[in-house]
């Protein structure tokens, strides 16, 4: 999850080679530049360059805030809904919020979706989400899925979090066709049968017509194909061990084998690694932390606890070089598994991560907030919060990512 910028990097820079295969990631790298070449706005969590991750490390601190059950500061999301086009999309930043989007402007289909969880989790911003939504469906491709760029093949990992925004924007994933084909359908199609290597896993993208295991496009797929996002509660404690069955190609069939493949791989040494070309294999947090998520959203909570654990041994000095999303990343795992993301390790991840940016507001109580969400986003009601959200973005000026993951990790 974190590194999904690392995409849009790369994409930057023309070394995005031919659609069949994928960019690497940085697995446990810091933001692109540790000097920022643009200035860092107010609002905005962080101090490292935002051109390629400002919306996406944004939008993952509203929704990690949010299962904590703190109002995020209102500079800090009107930051996030200035960044939306005029169409609805989202880009991986704007510098320049006020001037219109146009062809030179990258939008995709990640930050759009990301942004779409956020926004509907914080509330006050129902029109925003309904508008990205639309643009969302507009640009599925004929085979049910999304690729990072508008237009581009689609790939299991961009899929999985459109299906996360569409779901919290009260549509239903499977319903949502092009080609008469179901992002459902894209991500059965993605998947390993059973008998052969790597089997129950996803691959990222066929390449060449063939499909290789991937354990970032895994864990992605299992939350996509349960019809979750981001923020998600373990499911009901499955008990027994995830196995990988052959059988119709439903979407928890997918998720189940997904899971199998996920559990096995971490089963050993309670972490993934991350193969770089030319470089010795590494622990990778970022993707370890999504398959804990992955195994709790599927009940699978007893596998999830061992990579949950050796995260809260390893992960902290990661978190802290890397930022904002990477601490977002592990109060969401933390939340998926319902652990105390405060007591991580001798780490405290939900101060860390609040004082990177605007200070939020904590909830005297979680059934409140989500009524004034409602409230905010039915239209009823006069919330103080958006009023105050009003004056305070008419007094300053607030105007209206990765990644596609883009890599090969072959485990």
């Amino acid at each position: 999850m974190y590194v999904r910028r690392s995409a849009a990097v790369l994409a930057a820079v023309g070394v995005i080679a031919a659609a069949g295969s994928a960019a690497p990631a940085l697995a446990a790298g810091p933001s692109p530049s540790a000097s920022p070449k643009v200035t860092v706005p107010s609002g905005l969590y962080g101090t490292t360059d935002p051109t390629y991750d400002g919306v996406w490390r944004q939008s993952l601190t509203l929704l990690a805030q949010d299962t904590l059950g703190y109002r995020p500061a209102t500079a800090a999301v009107g930051w996030l809904a200035g960044q939306q086009c005029a169409n609805g999309a989202f880009a991986a930043f704007r510098a320049d919020p006020g001037k219109a989007c146009d062809a030179k402007v990258m939008v995709d289909t990640n930050s759009t979706a990301v942004a779409v969880q956020a926004l509907k989790a914080t509330g006050g911003h129902g029109a925003a989400v309904e508008k990205a939504a639309g643009w969302l469906k507009s640009v599925q491709n004929k085979d049910g899925g999304w690729g990072y760029t508008p237009g581009g093949p689609s790939d299991a990992n961009s899929t999985s979090v459109v299906i996360g925004a569409l779901a919290a924007a009260g549509e239903d994933p499977g319903q949502v066709r092009a080609g008469g084909k179901s992002p459902y359908d894209l991500l059965a199609t993605f998947a390993l049968p059973c008998e052969g290597k790597g089997g129950g896993a996803l691959a990222y993208q066929p390449k060449k017509g063939k499909l290789t295991a991937n354990a970032d496009a895994t864990a992605a797929g299992v939350v996509g194909a349960l019809g979750k996002g981001f923020a998600v509660k373990a499911g009901a404690d499955r008990g027994k061990a995830p196995a990988c069955a052959s059988g119709k190609p439903a979407p928890a069939r997918t998720a189940d084998n997904g899971a199998a493949y996920l559990a096995d791989a971490v089963a050993k040494t309670g972490h993934l690694v991350s193969a770089l070309p030319g470089a010795t294999d590494q622990p990778d947090f970022g993707n370890t932390a999504d398959t804990v998520v992955a195994l709790a959203a599927d009940g699978y909570v007893a596998q999830a606890k061992k990579p949950y654990a050796w995260l809260e041994k390893n992960a902290g000095a990661w978190a802290k070089q890397s930022g904002p999303a990477a601490y977002a990343q592990l109060i969401l795992t933390a939340h998926a598994v319902g652990a105390d993301p405060a007591d991580f390790g001798g780490t405290d991840l939900v101060s860390a991560l609040n004082s990177s940016g605007p200070a939020p507001w904590k909830q005297a109580a979680a059934s409140s907030h989500a009524d004034e969400k409602k409230k905010s986003d039915d239209g009823s009601g006069n919330s103080v919060w958006w009023i105050v959200g009003v004056g305070l973005v008419g007094g300053i000026g607030v105007g209206f990512l990765m990644s596609a993951r883009r890599k090969q990790r072959q485990l």
